[in-house]
C-alpha cells in the first residue's frame, strides 16, 4: 500500500526554512513543495504517463500560488490524466496558444525576412522589404496573426492594384502567401489565408516591351547622348550597356573588384544576379577603354558608378532620365539596349545559346546551364567582340552588312 502522508498546512510552509541542500515537504498525490537554500518555495506535481515517470509537472512558487490553489491544479492534472491527457504537453501547448494569440502579423512577417533574406539576391530583399514596409506592414501589420482573413488580403492588395503598379501587387500575393506558410511551419496558423489570391488578380495588362532603337539608328542616339547636358560616367554607363547587353542594375551596382581589365572580364557573383548564378561577360577592347577612363573619375570609390554618396550607386532612374534629356523618352530604356542587342545578334544568325547567356537568361536544364556557362565565354568573347566593332564601323559611316553565322 502508499504509504500514507500527513498533508500540509499553511503554518508548516511557512516555517519552514532553508537548508544547505534543497528539500521536500510532500502533500500527498504527488503534490510536494521543493525548498531551495536561496529560500524559494516552489509547488511541484510529480506524475505518471502511459506507464513512464514524466519530469515534475512546475504548478508555481509560494506563498504567489496558495496551499489551496496549488491542491486545486493537483485536482486539475490529475482530471487531464484521467482524461488520457500529459498536464506536462498541455501546459505547453496552452503557454504556445498564449504567446501565439498575442502574435502580429508584423512580428512574423519581421521574422520571415530576416530568415530569407540572406538567401535571395540585393535586388529582391530591398524590394521585399521595399513593400512589407511601404504596403504589407501598414496595411495588416497590427493585426494578430490569426485573426487575419482572407478577404483583408484581398482589400489590401487591390489598393496595390488601384495604383496600376500589377507587378508589386503580384509580388505581394507572392510574399503573403510565403510570410503565411512560414507560420504554418511554425505551428503559429493553422490555415494560410494567402492562398488563391491570384483567383481575384486585376486582369495583367498588355505585355510592355522596353523601346528600343534599330541598329541602324544606334549612332545617332550616341551622338545626341554625347551632346546632351548629361555626366560623363552617365554617357559612359550607357556606352557599357550597348557593348555588354547586361541588366541596367548589375551595371549601375557593379564594383571595382569584379572586373579584371588586363583579362577584359567581368564576373557578376550569383548574389548580384537576378537568376542567382554567377556570371561572366567578357568585355571587347571598346569596353575595356571606357571602364579604363571611368576608372580615372571614379577608381577611388568601391563602386564603379558611385553615386552622390560614394557608398552607393547611382540611382535607378539616372540612365533613363538622361536618354529622355536626349530625346529619347518612349523609344530607348536602359534595358531596351538588351533587346536591340538580342534582335541584332539573332538577325546576323549567331548561336542562340551564346546571345542567351550572354543576356544571363536561365537555362531550364541546369546540368546543361552549368556546362553552358563555361563552354561558351570564348565564343561569345568573339561574338561581342564583333558586335562592338560593328557599332563603331556604323558610327563611322561604313557599310555594315549583316554577316549569316553558322549556329
Amino acid at each position: 500500500m502508499p504509504r500514507k502522508v500527513t498533508p500540509l498546512t499553511d503554518s508548516a510552509i511557512k516555517a519552514a526554512k532553508p537548508k544547505e541542500k534543497p528539500y521536500k515537504l510532500t502533500d500527498g498525490q504527488g503534490l510536494y513543495l521543493d525548498i531551495k537554500p536561496g529560500g524559494s518555495k516552489l509547488w511541484r506535481l510529480k506524475y505518471r504517463f502511459a506507464g513512464a515517470e514524466k519530469t515534475p509537472l512546475s504548478l508555481g512558487a509560494y506563498p504567489d500560488l496558495s496551499l489551496a490553489k496549488a491542491r486545486h491544479k493537483r485536482t486539475e492534472a490529475r482530471e487531464q490524466l484521467a482524461d488520457g491527457i500529459d498536464p506536462g504537453e498541455q501546459k505547453k501547448a496552452d503557454r504556445q496558444a498564449k504567446k501565439v494569440t498575442g502574435l502580429t502579423f508584423e512580428t512574423l512577417a519581421r521574422e520571415w525576412y530576416v530568415y530569407h533574406a540572406p538567401r535571395w539576391a540585393d535586388a529582391t530583399a530591398y524590394k521585399a522589404k521595399l513593400y512589407l514596409d511601404n504596403d504589407i506592414i501598414p496595411g495588416i501589420g497590427a493585426r494578430p496573426i490569426k485573426a487575419i482573413t482572407r478577404p483583408e488580403l484581398v482589400e489590401l492588395v487591390r489598393t496595390v492594384e488601384a495604383r496600376g503598379t500589377l507587378n508589386a501587387a503580384g509580388k505581394i500575393r507572392q510574399w503573403l502567401h510565403q510570410i503565411f506558410r512560414f507560420g504554418l511551419a511554425k505551428g503559429v496558423v493553422e490555415v494560410n489565408p494567402a492562398t488563391d489570391l491570384n483567383v481575384v488578380a486585376a486582369p495583367a495588362k498588355a505585355a510592355r516591351h522596353h523601346p528600343h532603337v534599330t541598329f541602324a539608328e544606334l549612332p545617332e542616339l550616341l551622338g545626341k547622348v554625347e551632346a546632351a547636358n548629361i555626366q560623363t560616367p552617365t554617357r559612359y554607363a550607357i556606352r557599357l550597356l550597348t557593348l555588354t547587353a547586361v541588366r541596367p542594375g548589375e551595371l549601375r551596382q557593379a564594383p571595382w573588384s569584379e572586373f579584371d581589365l588586363d583579362a577584359a572580364v567581368w564576373t557578376i557573383p550569383a548574389a548580384r544576379m537576378k537568376a542567382r548564378r554567377p556570371h561572366i561577360v567578357p568585355l571587347p577592347r571598346q569596353a575595356v577603354a571606357i571602364l579604363r577612363q571611368l576608372h580615372e573619375i571614379t577608381g577611388r570609390y568601391a563602386l564603379v558608378f558611385a553615386g552622390a554618396n560614394p557608398e552607393r550607386p547611382m540611382s535607378e532612374n539616372t540612365i533613363n532620365k538622361a536618354l529622355r534629356l536626349a530625346g529619347y523618352e518612349g523609344r530607348q530604356t536602359g534595358h531596351g539596349f538588351r533587346h536591340l542587342l538580342s534582335t541584332e545578334l539573332n538577325g546576323r544568325g549567331y548561336n542562340k545559346d551564346w546571345i542567351e547567356r550572354q543576356l544571363a537568361h536561365g537555362d531550364s536544364d541546369e546540368i546543361r546551364g552549368t556546362y553552358n556557362h563555361a563552354a561558351y565565354v570564348e565564343q561569345r568573347r568573339e561574338m561581342m567582340q564583333a558586335w562592338a566593332d560593328s557599332i563603331d564601323a556604323l558610327c563611322a559611316g561604313a557599310n555594315v552588312v549583316s554577316i549569316k553565322r553558322k549556329a
